[in-house]
C-alpha cells in the first residue's frame, strides 16, 4: 500500500484519501498500533476499527489529520 499521509502545512499527518476512502481508512486502522476508537457520537464509519472512527482524528477541509504521537 502507498504512503497514504502527507505532511500539512500545519506540520501534521494528513490522509491522502480525503473523506470517504473507506476501504484505506480501515486498512490502516487495522495496522496502526495507536488506534483508540473515538466516542460513540463521533463514529463514522460502518466497520469500528476505521481512521474515520480513532480518537486521534482530527477532520480538516479535505480530510483528517492524525494526532497520534
Amino acid at each position: 500500500m502507498k504512503d497514504m499521509f502527507n505532511i500539512n502545512k500545519l506540520g501534521n499527518k494528513e490522509f491522502n484519501g480525503g473523506k470517504e476512502d473507506w476501504v484505506h481508512a480501515k486498512l490502516i486502522a487495522e495496522k496502526c498500533d495507536s488506534f483508540k476508537l473515538d466516542d460513540e457520537d463521533e463514529l463514522v464509519a460502518d466497520d469500528l476499527r476505521s481512521c474515520y472512527n480513532c480518537r486521534y482524528r482530527r477532520w480538516t477541509d479535505k480530510s483528517f489529520s492524525c494526532t497520534k504521537k
